[in-house]
């Protein structure tokens, strides 16, 4: 029987692991989950497939001989978030701990190792296994060679070998690089060949074999579309396919003993310690038995068996729940969510009464009876995630009238900068108690044993966290603030925004036809036509050919980046035109086509999802889409908001925001004379700054002043240093310095406050809003000093962000309760930083205008005037 060698994508499951689950954050603050996720993977790997051998390989940065090729490679991926890749280093000390070979090479991609190992290994006689999230690694597959494909979060995986490719795909693995050729890859920005897609891509491979007998065949391919675009784009599709070709012959030497696996248990148990993996340890003890694990003297945390679930499925039983709920007057509950936005239900839910608890399940014929309890105003109910409740019920067409108390949010109110809040971990934290449930089955399925011990679990750390917040002083706003809000944020979501779907299409069109007239122009000017998207071919035109002087060079040549063009702007038409070019493309790519698929068949809205357990600051988020990414002030930004349009039965839509909130709160929380009189008097408060730093009359104020003052009053909020506000103003760090120093000789309330913040969150750890929010700082006395500065700049803006977000949400509380009691058909329908946008009748126009405006200005009592702007359209850029 040959061996095995399993050889694993680090960055795709790393990646994948991150996105799967809850942001987790141990209490030294490490966020974890991508390492607690991939370290799952990895034992299950190991559990299931026993291997001989093993690797792991990583993307080592993003320059490599693709991008080299093609520019406009992966050039769409954002930046990976600052909570993941400072845990990639976690990963790699991790497995070095486990003793797993790990591989990666400048200029390479991981799946070039993963290609190159296979071959070697295959030709070697080893059974090889890859494990990716990448179908680009089917191509890999050969007689000794198979894929598994992870599916679903880090649970699910698919084994494809030759057999199952052909019985799914129709294709062999060779001709998994002839699809990716025609059809191209949105992922990883590969271009293809436009108008042809995964299914018809499939039909020319079956009938021609090879995308090279396709080109050479095109007189014989059906449809004359079809022909055209081959024939167009035949040069693309020859580099798509080249582009996507996994190298297998790199410079690596395949040593079998290289890649056996050694682990070290003792240094497993002490970074599994410091992770925090404590339910992962006795798995570890199971595949490496032996020597090594030393116990450490800490203590153990009890792993509880999970209870067999008590099933509550008919009408008598639930009724029997509901009148022993009724009698005592508080329960706990573990609703398990099932379903989409607005389709939102539950799957079941546990419910514990007198240390009793069953499940009910929502195919049960006691189900209705579930909602007669929830819509019950005389019980009290602690749950985790009352959301989901809210939105069941919402879809039930029922009220949630019961008295809610949420530890999903009381924890993150404890807790702002942890990175999730999963339930087991709650429990282990504030209980000591964890479940003995593999975290497979805790995170991604619905079972009734972990929702019976979760709600039992949830109704003992009620009382815990409730007093918690108490002595934190935290109490009023988790009641008045915090747990109001879900409600709301649970009727903005069932409700959604409207989304002008042929619009949409229209703009889509209109801006490809955009794009391909700016490509005549641009090669007009060129006097050649030439592959705008490629670094290379761009680089000679500017540089060699139109003579343009050279801006920035790498190390493959010279840099074509946005800086660059930016700063070439009006030096010749063509730059022009490329800005233009990639401005259309972005616009394309990253907003019309993602928005396209996030509209709900049905109901022709979008329903994002708003996370209130997320920022640290106390800002709501939002997902899928994420509209606080939406560009502000920007063409692209405009053109986003002209799609979201008034649903039918309503004619406005409405955009309330706050106008320079940050600013009054600090001028509110400084007591500074000058910022005070400025907003007193309804100064323009950058005309002011600027007078003030500049030492002119308000009336000698240039544009340029202004708009230096500007930057510099926000930067202030945020702590800025004299490179950022240089860098952000194009003026030398010493005048920017400069500019700091002025402001803060003439507005010097605003530096006593922002020393005094600093300093008390030097002696208490931690700062708070005006409202309580509390925002813990653990590396404000630290020893190193970036790490140490960066926490006080974040001492200086959280009180200042943390206020404006608590203000928010004072304001969205009382517009929702306002149009409640009036009885107005008007809906609140999104929040986008200091903005709330509604959907307004005509009828209803004047009295919402005014009732908004007024629940905004007096969410809270300032020094200053708190001022909203109301205005309304036929669409949001209009309203905006």
């Amino acid at each position: 029987m040959p061996q095995r060698f399993i050889i694993i994508d680090g960055s795709s499951l790393v990646h994948r692991a991150f996105h799967a689950l809850p942001m987790l954050r141990t209490a030294s603050g490490l966020y974890t989950n991508a390492v607690y996720g991939f370290t799952t993977m990895l034992v299950k790997l190991m559990t299931d497939y026993k291997p001989d051998l093993m690797a792991v390989a990583f993307d080592k940065g993003r320059v490599t001989f693709r991008t080299e090729t093609y520019q406009q490679y992966k050039a769409q991926r954002q930046a990976t978030p600052g909570e993941l890749s400072e845990q990639f280093p976690l990963v790699r000390e991790l497995l070095k701990a486990l003793g797993i070979t790990t591989i990666e090479q400048q200029g390479y991609e991981a799946d070039d190792i993963l290609g190159t190992l296979a071959e070697k290994a295959a030709r070697q006689s080893y059974e090889v296994v890859i494990v990716t999230g990448d179908r680009d690694a089917l191509q890999l597959i050969g007689a000794q060679t198979k894929v598994l494909l992870t599916k679903k979060g880090i649970s699910e995986m698919e084994v494809v070998d030759v057999a199952a490719l052909k019985e799914k795909y129709g294709l062999t693995p060779s001709q998994i690089i002839d699809l990716k050729g025609l059809m191209g890859d949105k992922s990883d920005n590969i271009p293809g060949v436009p108008g042809i897609g995964e299914k018809t891509a499939g039909k020319l491979l079956a009938e021609f074999g090879s995308l090279e007998n396709i080109l050479a065949n095109i007189d014989h391919v059906s449809g004359k579309k079809i022909q055209e675009n081959l024939r167009q784009y035949a040069e693309q599709a020859v580099l798509s396919k080249q582009l996507a070709t996994i190298v297998r012959d790199m410079p690596i030497e395949f040593n079998p003993e290289f890649f056996r696996i050694n682990p070290d248990k003792q240094v497993m148990k002490e970074l599994f310690d410091k992770f925090e993996f404590k339910s992962l340890l006795a798995k570890i003890d199971v595949l490496f038995p032996g020597n090594g694990n030393k116990d450490s003297g800490k203590v153990t945390v009890a792993a509880v068996e999970l209870p067999a679930a008590v099933i509550a499925a008919g009408r008598d039983d639930v009724a029997a729940v509901y009148a022993a709920a009724k009698q005592t007057g508080h329960i706990s509950c573990y609703p398990q969510p099932a379903g989409h936005l607005p389709l939102a239900g539950l799957a079941g839910l546990a419910i514990t009464c007198s240390d009793k608890t069953v499940y009910i399940p929502a195919d049960s014929e006691g189900w209705p009876v579930v909602f007669d309890l929830l819509a019950d105003s005389d019980i009290e109910l602690v749950t985790y995630d009352a959301k989901s409740l809210y939105n069941a019920c919402k879809l039930n067409g029922t009220a949630l009238n019961a008295k809610v108390s949420d530890v999903l949010i009381a924890a993150y109110l404890l807790e702002p900068t942890a990175a999730a809040y999963p339930l087991d971990v709650l429990a282990e934290k504030y209980l000591g108690k964890t479940t003995n449930l593999p975290a497979g089955d805790k995170y991604l399925t619905a079972k009734p044993d972990f929702a019976v011990w979760a709600s039992g679990i949830i109704g003992q750390m009620g009382t815990v966290l409730v007093d918690k917040l108490s002595a934190s002083g935290l109490d009023k706003l988790f009641n008045q603030i915090e747990m109001p809000l879900v409600e709301v944020l649970s009727a903005m979501e069932f409700s959604g925004i409207k989304v002008d779907r042929m619009y949409l299409k229209e703009m889509a069109v209109n801006i490809a036809a955009k794009v391909e007239q700016l490509l005549n122009e641009i090669y007009i000017l060129a006097g050649e036509e030439f592959n705008v998207n490629s670094t290379k071919q761009l680089g000679v035109i500017l540089f060699e050919k139109l003579k343009l002087p050279v801006i920035k060079k790498t190390k493959t040549g010279y840099s074509t980046d946005a800086e660059v063009l930016e700063k070439l702007a009006g030096q010749h038409p063509l730059i022009d035109k490329l800005l233009e070019y990639r401005l259309l493309t972005k616009l394309k790519s990253t907003y019309l086509d993602g928005l396209e698929i996030l509209i709900h068949p049905e109901t022709g809205r979008i329903h994002t999802t708003f996370n209130q357990t997320v920022t640290a600051t106390g800002r709501l988020s939002s997902s899928e889409p994420n509209l606080q990414n939406i560009p502000i002030r920007s063409d692209i930004g405009r053109k986003i908001r002209e799609l979201f349009v008034p649903g039918e039965g309503y004619q406005y839509i409405m955009s309330a925001d706050y106008s320079q909130i940050e600013l009054r709160i600090l001028a509110h929380m400084a007591g500074d004379d000058s910022l005070l009189e400025a907003f007193r008097h309804n100064q323009d408060i950058h005309t002011r700054t600027a007078a003030e730093v500049f030492g002119v009359a308000m009336a000698e104020v240039t544009p340029e002043m202004r708009a230096r003052a500007k930057a510099v009053n926000f930067g202030i909020v945020y702590g800025i240093s004299d490179y950022g506000l240089s860098r952000d103003i194009g003026v030398s760090r010493k005048e920017a310095g400069h500019y700091i120093n002025s402001y803060f000789a003439k507005y010097q309330g605003v530096k006593k406050y922002i020393d005094d913040v600093v300093a008390g969150a030097h002696r208490d750890g931690f700062v708070t809003t005006m409202f309580g929010r509390r925002r813990h700082l653990p590396d404000i006395n630290s020893s190193n000093f970036n790490q140490r500065s960066f926490a006080e700049r974040t001492a200086m803006n959280t009180p200042i962000q943390g206020a404006a977000a608590d203000i928010i949400k004072i304001a969205m509380n009382r517009v929702y309760n306002a149009l409640k009691t009036e009885g107005l058909k008007t809906r609140l329908l999104l929040q986008v930083h200091d903005e709330l946008v509604l959907e307004v009748t005509e009828s209803e126009l004047e009295r919402v205008t005014t009732l908004v405006k007024q629940a905004m200005e007096q969410a809270v009592d300032l020094n200053v005037p708190l001022l909203a702007e109301v205005k309304t359209g036929s669409n949001w850029a209009e309203a905006k």
